[in-house]
């Protein structure tokens, strides 16, 4: 039990001192969250030797004297374990929320998704990364809790294995410390940015920090001298200011080292000066310039380096005059020159260190932390209230979702697999055909969710389709699939120009400007290549182009159907009248032709003849209902047809509709009436009754018009039938 005195004691401590800072209900609130956890966790380790219950206390206390938040994130702080995987009795969430509220369990939630997210390729990937554990984490206090976490897990480091300490470093580098910048945690930022060099580079951590030993007394002495010619000459000249020194971290001065390739010693801006005055707006600019002239007339500058960020503000809006002069033994020192409103703007996020130093980062989110950054530094303002306003919503128009190998990928809201594809590679995208989305087979349209794992499947034989548009939202997927379709388009227009140059030549006409002109008026067309296309895909007959050419000139039928069809099926349909009708044998016994269904032409009637792409000609009706369409559509398809006079008796099958009063006989008369008194054989026949009056449709064969209006005419005579008409069909 000396594990559990040891933490009942440091809980103690804790709460006394909380309660100077919450309300009764918050300290009750810790009070039972405490009792809860050890309940559940009670004297149990981590694979560290680490007591569980113990690290949870430590994160709560950071999270309440660092951080500054209210009572709910410190219980969370203490309950983040409860649900720990090796424990042999876990808290559920039902639990935690009907003790402790669903703003607690939201966050322990949040916690938990972030927890199970994979961070192998963080190093490729870091900002997405910050932007899939924002949109998980729901609560920008998951965060905040997320860094108390693991700042206490690295002060702890020592007790962990190896293998353990370089991921979790690699992780908090790129993950961890910059949301602590980004949310205004300067001091724990820092810390967390020398935590991971201590541990990733242990030898040049030692040699920074053992450096900056060995000269602290000397920039303090330096300082001390820099400053005082400088602050005697502001205050003759009745400047309000407050000047102050700041040494860089560990880490800034290892990465300068670096980055510039120098050692220790040469590192100019080791530590810095900046001169912050009380100006009024209007003198802003003015006291800036002054201050510098001070500055610069006291200890020579290197022009090289001087930045002016007053006259024209960075893009972040970050304002600042800043000089590096020479200052006493020969020694350059950086002094940054701004008023109070400037350095405010500064170090509240609008322009945060690291971004002006020439990082890339979402502008949105900027806003979004610098505004709750506000938040945690005014003392005056409800956080606990305020930050409940801040759910993750910024950022519902992007997504984050990873490949089968652990990349991370951004996306806009509303993306789907097709998408996804596209990002990849345009070749996986044009020959995408759906894929798997967390092992499920989905379809190209499946629209991806935070955090999904996709996988893409591909096929040869697939090709971009002009309804993919709609499918996609990215403006590269768009893209692509218009570049696709555009090349797809050209080939069908080579096609096509292909084909009506070759049409021109057997026709023997020269295909000239004018004629195309002519031809993009007639079918209001802007292009050629549009022309060539539409007669590579049929959308344009070759035939009626000739027809609109050559409309002058007066074509045969015989001429006509050699342009459509084989020179010997032409050969074997008569013709008429110096080739200018084709005859139709009343048996109907040539295969050449056919009898249009839509209107069953009968030997007698009026008829001609409609070349079809497919099926040959039709026969139809001069009546058939059609045919005004035909006629106005498809003019050069129609030729002049007429029966053969012939003494033999063919069969046509035609349609009449008969209407009289109800009866039970009248159906077995009118049968009786067909088959028995004409010969007539009867194909079908139905009749509807309604209140009385009966509608019936007959079917049957005929062998010509004279007959069938001798059987209309009788069925007229009948008993009952009050009306007889011949069909289209």
């Amino acid at each position: 039990m000396e594990g559990l005195e040891v933490t009942d004691l440091f809980f103690k401590r804790l709460y006394e001192k909380w309660s100077l800072t919450y309300d009764r209900r918050g300290l009750e609130l810790i009070g039972k969250a405490y009792d809860f956890a050890r309940e559940i966790l009670g004297s149990r380790t981590f694979d560290s030797g680490e007591v569980i219950l113990f690290h949870s206390l430590e994160v709560a206390s950071i999270i309440a004297d660092e951080i500054g938040l209210g009572y709910e994130p410190v219980v969370a702080g203490i309950l983040h374990n409860v649900m720990y995987h090796d424990l042999e009795r876990k808290a559920t969430s039902e639990e935690v929320n009907a003790v402790f509220g669903g703003t607690v369990e939201g966050m322990l939630d949040g916690m938990s998704k972030i927890n199970a997210l994979g961070t192998d390729t963080v190093e490729l990937h870091p900002e997405n990364f910050r932007m899939l554990m924002l949109a998980l984490a729901g609560d920008v206090r998951v965060i905040l809790v997320k860094i108390a976490d693991r700042l206490q897990i690295m002060r702890n480091f020592d007790r962990y294995p190896t293998a353990s300490v370089h991921r979790i470093a690699t992780e908090t580098s790129h993950i961890y410390a910059p949301f602590a910048h980004r949310l205004g945690l300067y001091k724990l930022n820092a810390e967390l940015q020398d935590l991971c060099l201590k541990y990733l580079k242990p030898e040049a951590y030692r040699e920074v920090v053992n450096r900056l030993k060995e000269t602290e007394q000397e920039r303090s002495k330096f300082t001390a001298e820099f400053v005082s010619p400088i602050e005697e000459k502001l205050r003759s000249r009745g400047f309000r200011f407050e000047m102050k020194a700041r040494t860089k971290s560990v880490n800034s001065i290892y990465n300068k080292m670096q980055r510039q390739n120098v050692p220790f010693d040469k590192v100019y801006d080791l530590f810095a000066i900046r001169v912050i005055l009380d100006s009024e707006p209007q003198n802003e600019k003015a006291d800036c310039w002054t201050v510098y002239s001070v500055v610069t007339d006291e200890y020579q500058a290197n022009p090289e380096r001087m930045r002016d960020w007053i006259t024209i503000p960075k893009s972040t809006g970050y304002e600042s005059l800043h000089a590096t002069v020479m200052g006493p033994h020969k020694k350059w020192i950086e002094v940054q020159i701004r008023t109070r409103r400037m350095d405010e703007m500064a170090e509240k996020g609008v322009a945060a260190h690291w971004k002006y130093k020439g990082g890339k980062e979402n502008k949105e989110l900027d806003q979004w932390l610098s505004g709750i950054r506000d938040i945690l530094e005014n003392p005056d303002v409800n956080v606990v209230d305020f930050i409940d306003e801040f759910r993750k919503n910024v950022y519902s128009d992007e997504i984050y979702v990873f490949t089968p190998k652990g990349d991370l990928k951004k996306l806009p809201k509303g993306a789907t697999i097709l998408d996804f594809a596209y990002d990849i590679h345009s070749d996986l995208g044009d020959k995408c055909v759906g894929g798997k989305v967390n092992d499920r087979k989905v379809t190209l349209r499946h629209k991806l969710k935070n955090g999904d794992t996709v996988s893409v499947e591909t096929s040869n034989n697939q090709r971009p389709k002009m309804d993919w548009l709609e499918i996609v939202v990215t403006s590269k997927a768009k893209n692509r699939i218009k570049t696709s379709l555009n090349e797809a388009r050209k080939k069908e227009a080579a096609n096509g120009k292909e084909m009506i140059y070759r049409k021109f030549k057997n026709w023997k006409i020269d295909l000239t400007d004018e004629i195309i002109r002519k031809l993009l008026k007639h079918y209001n067309l802007k292009l050629a290549s549009d022309l060539y296309y539409n007669i590579s895909t049929g959308k344009i007959d070759t035939l009626q182009i000739k027809a609109l050419v050559r409309e002058e000139e007066k074509l045969s039928v015989r001429s006509k159907l050699e342009e459509i069809l084989p020179a010997e099926t032409v050969k074997e349909i008569p013709f008429g009248s110096g080739d200018d009708y084709m005859i139709i044998d009343g048996n109907i016994n040539d295969v050449n032709y056919k009898l249009a269904p839509c209107c069953n032409p009968v030997y007698g009637d009026d008829i001609f003849g409609f070349v079809t792409i497919r099926e040959g000609i039709k026969i139809h009706r001069v009546t058939c209902p059609n045919a005004p369409q035909m006629i106005e559509r498809f003019p050069y398809r129609l030729v002049k047809a007429r029966w053969r006079p012939s003494s033999g008796r063919g069969s046509f099958l035609t349609t009449l509709h008969v209407t009289g009063s109800d009866s039970m006989v009248i159906v077995s008369e009118i049968s009786r009436m067909i088959s028995k008194d004409f010969g007539v054989q009867m194909r079908s026949i139905h009749v509807e009754s309604d209140q009385g009056v009966f509608n019936g449709v007959l079917k049957i064969w005929v062998h010509d018009l004279e007959h069938l209006d001798f059987l209309i005419h009788k069925l007229k005579n009948m008993k009952g039938i009050s009306s007889v008409s011949r069909g289209d069909a």
